[in-house]
């Protein structure tokens, strides 16, 4: 599983496959198409060609909120808000093969049974974005330290991803929560060179894994 992961934006300057294009020419190689169209034919025919990029660069291609989408995408996977399917129920649509991916704010929202079913897990938002519109209270470090230190004592190891207007900068401070990585939107498509500061957020990534890895750190979950 990949530590970075990109995901596309409808209030982008480029289409959603353009994006995709830029975060993987970066190095990323998990792309979430993330797409809030009611026009279930332009959300059909964007979703083919972020599809087309994430197979040009063998990336793991996830589909937000629709399971049935991305079952018709033939996608890798769908990722869940709390407002859409149930990960129990979507298992059971898209069978045991298909990745799972869960939205948290709080350790109360994913209890054993739903850990069961979902491969990875977004906590946030970190801190307010425009990307998403109704946010959760946001959570800061403090908040997902303790998100994951409750998971921790129910032995939970699924991997965490936070998400929600994370910069660059915030890579050193997020890394020591414990998390597996994050998930990044506007930061890296609102940049000026996006393709450079997609491969900046995923070097930052690894040279603090290794560092903590160095310095003895003992994470919440094992890294993938």
């Amino acid at each position: 599983m990949n530590a970075i992961q990109y995901i596309t934006d409808d209030n982008a300057s480029v289409s959603h496959a353009q994006q995709a294009e830029q975060a993987c020419a970066g190095g990323i190689r998990w792309i979430q198409f993330r797409c809030k169209s009611t026009d279930e034919d332009y959300r059909l025919q964007q979703g083919h060609a972020v599809a087309a990029v994430c197979k040009k660069y063998q990336a793991t291609f996830i589909v937000n909120d629709d399971p049935r989408l991305a079952m018709e995408l033939d996608a890798d996977g769908v990722h869940l808000g709390k407002a859409d399917m149930s990960p129990k129920d979507a298992r059971i649509l898209i069978g045991d093969t298909m990745i799972i991916g869960a939205t948290a704010n709080r350790s109360e929202d994913l209890d054993a049974s739903v850990m069961a079913c979902i491969n990875y897990i977004g906590v946030g938002p970190f801190r307010h974005t425009n990307t998403k519109k109704n946010l959760s209270p946001l959570l800061g470090l403090d908040g997902i330290r303790n998100v994951i230190r409750k998971w921790k004592e129910l032995n939970f190891s699924t991997p965490v991803f936070a998400i929600g207007g994370i910069l660059i900068d915030d890579i050193p401070a997020l890394m020591e929560t414990g998390i597996t990585g994050v998930a990044v939107s506007s930061a890296i498509h609102a940049a000026e060179n996006p393709g450079l500061m997609a491969t900046a957020f995923k070097h930052s990534i690894e040279e603090n894994r290794r560092y903590l890895k160095e310095a003895g750190f003992q994470p919440y979950q094992k890294q993938l």
